[in-house]
């Protein structure tokens, strides 16, 4: 489970069969503290791979952009690979079951009310 915000924007591609997978990066942090001998120990952030497939990811596609706060629930998956040298390379990700939007939707501004025309008239 992590609750935490989308550094960029998410990548979305459609494999086999038009299904849907979106990849997005989740930064948590966590926040700083002071030791009782007055040493300071600063935030740290960690960066998160997170793939999301068929519905999910589609929800992604529409609704979330870079600095939308997410809660993710998933299963973390490991993977490797060989680099363009031919150096083996390791990656892990966490691969969501589920989302939950944090980042309220914006607010629209409601119209300013229109005067009644008859009323107040200097007359």
């Amino acid at each position: 489970m992590l609750i935490g915000n989308v550094g960029r924007e998410p990548d979305i591609r459609y494999v086999d069969a038009g299904v849907c997978v979106a990849s997005l990066v989740l930064a948590t942090t966590e926040r700083g503290y002071r030791l009782q001998n007055g040493t300071e120990v600063p935030d740290r952030t960690e960066w998160h791979n997170i793939t999301l497939w068929r519905g999910l990811a589609e929800t992604v596609e529409k609704y979330v952009h870079k600095g939308d706060k997410l809660y993710i629930e998933g299963k973390i998956h490991t993977r490797s690979y060989d680099d363009k040298n031919g150096v083996k390379r390791y990656i892990t990700e966490i691969w969501a079951d589920a989302m939950e939007m944090l980042t309220p939707k914006a607010v629209k501004p409601e119209p300013a009310p229109m005067a009644d025309a008859n009323k107040d008239v200097p007359f």
